[in-house]
């Protein structure tokens, strides 16, 4: 499986079918999944925690680190995921829009190459 191959609605297919199998839909309500997407996203920060930019290609480079990397992004995925299924998410169309929101926010003749908080 790869990404080039695999479809966002084989990956929610996938991970309903791995809930289902368990039994879990009753936990798997909104407020659980947001929750578990944060507590997800905390350790994956854990990994980087106190390293330096110029650490940072090193710290990919290290096999077991990395390992341990890639498995946090995905609980983060399949929670994401789990969530989308359960509120009815079309992701593709909220990426598309947030993606749209994100460009008439950021327009790119102004911030090509640098960033700073856009006044609102």
């Amino acid at each position: 499986m790869s990404d080039a191959q695999t479809t966002v609605a084989d990956l929610r297919a996938r991970v309903a079918a791995f809930v289902a199998e368990r039994q879990w839909q009753p936990y798997h309500d909104p407020k659980n999944l947001s929750m578990s997407i944060a507590i997800e996203a905390a350790e994956l920060m854990e990994h980087f925690q106190w390293t330096r930019s110029d650490e940072l290609a090193a710290v990919l480079a290290d096999a077991p680190r990395r390992a341990e990397i890639v498995d946090e992004v995905a609980d983060i995925l399949c929670y994401v995921l789990a969530l989308a299924n359960v509120a009815e998410i079309d992701l593709a169309a909220a990426l598309d829009a947030k993606l749209a929101k994100n460009a008439a926010k950021y327009p790119v003749a102004e911030f090509r190459g640098r960033y700073y908080k856009p006044k609102a």
